[in-house]
């Protein structure tokens, strides 16, 4: 049977579904270095704060939501404000379906609308497919952070990636924050696109 996948901006009203996605990742894994799932009302929170900003992509397979991503502030001083970092979580069954590529494609075209020049991804250098996954999207590493968390009873390495949206010019406009798009056509017709890709 054909799943049938969509691609939409996140809401408060989500973060249940959303939280349902990342959960697993807080209990079993150091690809998160919470040590607690938050609560629903905290993730409605931060769904809140971040879509105050940045662009919230959920994925969604028969009405389910089974991946996420997002851009969030790097740093908060005003000369980072050019450089969002981006998050993906792909629930586990549904790995390898390129969702995590077309949410980002999404989300970068997005960020790009808005105005921002880079993109910075931190990776548990363990994580390898994310690793893989984030070399093969363009991204270049430029560090490591050695021994910087520990979960699970081991400390653990973070691999830093950049990915260039745009040309880095002198003087660049202070980025749209996405509630201003939220009516621009060519903001609708990117995620329309997205969802057409993963249903062809």
């Amino acid at each position: 049977m054909h799943n049938n996948y969509n691609i939409r901006l996140i809401t408060p009203a989500d973060a249940e579904a959303a939280l349902a996605v990342y959960a697993p990742y807080v209990l079993h894994t150091a690809n998160t270095f919470e040590y607690e799932i938050p609560s629903v009302d905290d993730f409605r929170t931060k769904i809140e704060k971040i879509t105050a900003q940045y662009p919230w992509l959920v994925c969604e397979c028969d009405g389910e939501i089974v991946g996420y991503a997002y851009g969030s502030t790097h740093r908060e001083r005003a000369a980072y404000q050019w450089s969002p970092e981006s998050t993906v979580y792909i629930s586990d069954k549904h790995h390898r379906k390129g969702i995590a590529r077309i949410l980002y494609n999404t989300l970068f075209a997005l960020l790009q609308q808005q105005g921002y020049i880079n993109v910075f991804a931190s990776v548990l250098v363990t994580n390898v497919n994310s690793v893989e996954f984030h070399r093969a999207y363009g991204f270049e590493e430029i560090g490591l952070f050695k021994n910087i968390g520990y979960k699970l009873g081991e400390w653990h390495t973070n691999l830093w990636f950049q990915y260039t949206l745009q040309e880095h010019v002198i003087d660049p406009p202070v980025p749209i924050p996405i509630t201003k798009l939220l009516n621009d056509e060519e903001l609708k017709i990117t995620i329309n696109k997205s969802a057409e890709l993963l249903n062809s």
